[in-house]
């Protein structure tokens, strides 16, 4: 039937989008362009505030989003177990 029918192709539709959504949370890019994006904003921030070697500095919340998004993964694997 019609109904049927536009109920699969909007399902299929949903499916498609939540796919591509968790493909971009997942790809490097993702996480290359957050880093870079949080290493400009660590730099101007530290160098407006005159810290000593602002380009250093701005390396630790770098390093922090990055090892966060590597740990949360193993956070996840444990909590799904448990769940």
């Amino acid at each position: 039937s019609l109904w049927y029918n536009k109920s699969v192709i909007l399902v299929e539709e949903r499916n498609k989008k939540v796919e591509n959504d968790k493909a971009w949370e997942t790809c490097i890019l993702r996480k290359i362009l957050i880093i870079v994006m949080t290493y400009i904003f660590a730099v101007l921030y530290l160098t407006i505030a005159d810290t000593t070697n602002p380009y250093f500095g701005a390396v630790v919340p770098c390093v922090g989003f990055y090892l966060s998004t590597q740990s949360l993964k193993l956070v996840k694997k444990i909590w799904l177990k448990r769940r």
